[in-house]
């Protein structure tokens, strides 16, 4: 899934420079099986933004074998003193073995955990603010995640999701669930008023949205 025009991507891979080590093969591994991760662009735009708020705690809806979560984790590792929180969800359990199994190599396995297989009842029973609730489960259940995740972010953290652009189907005037779902969901993000929201039209879309001091 990508709108973003292939040659600008191509152009922006060999900006950002090359990946190597676990990362890389967690990418071929996506490759070779047709995986949906979030890719090195998003990857990347994920890091920073856990950078920039000082990210020490985020809930992940959704997270396979740990792509996103490898990029959350490496910035909360970049800004020292070891500590740090990703709580992952996923229903396949090969996957999650998976995903340990590359944190750990990747010395990140102390930041990133699986916290259940079910995204939206998992959140219920972690108790505490999330600095970032990243959104990217299943897209019909996209509406829901979002109220789940708006109350659970502390003022000044960040709700992002990826695929809200959806393959450009958002433009259709009447699409299958997952397209009218994502479409709902962009409704509803941006009429929150204590959030100010953005779509950035990188990949598939990636909606990021400040809450409010």
């Amino acid at each position: 899934m990508n709108t973003l025009d292939i040659k600008i991507e191509n152009y922006l891979n060999q900006v950002y420079g090359d990946r190597s080590g676990v990362l890389r093969e967690m990418e071929k591994e996506a490759e070779k099986r047709e995986f949906p991760i979030v890719g090195p662009l998003v990857g990347r735009l994920l890091y920073q933004l856990a950078k920039m708020i000082n990210a020490r705690r985020v809930f992940e809806m959704g997270s396979g074998y740990g792509y996103s979560a490898y990029w959350w984790a490496s910035a909360m590792k970049s800004m020292g003193n070891g500590s740090g929180e990703v709580l992952m969800t996923e229903r396949s359990e090969s996957n999650r073995k998976e995903g340990e199994a590359y944190l750990n190599r990747a010395g990140l396995g102390h930041l990133a955990q699986y916290a259940g297989d079910d995204a939206l009842a998992a959140i219920d029973k972690v108790s505490g603010e999330f600095d970032i609730v990243f959104i990217d489960a299943d897209k019909q259940q996209y509406p829901i995640a979002l109220q789940k995740a708006a109350g659970r972010v502390r003022p000044g953290g960040l709700i992002v999701a990826d695929n809200v652009l959806w393959s450009g189907k958002v433009v259709e005037e009447k699409g299958d669930a997952s397209t009218e779902a994502i479409k709902e969901f962009n409704r509803n993000l941006f009429s929150m008023k204590e959030f100010t929201s953005s779509i950035v039209p990188v990949r598939d879309g990636v909606a990021v949205a400040f809450k409010s001091m």
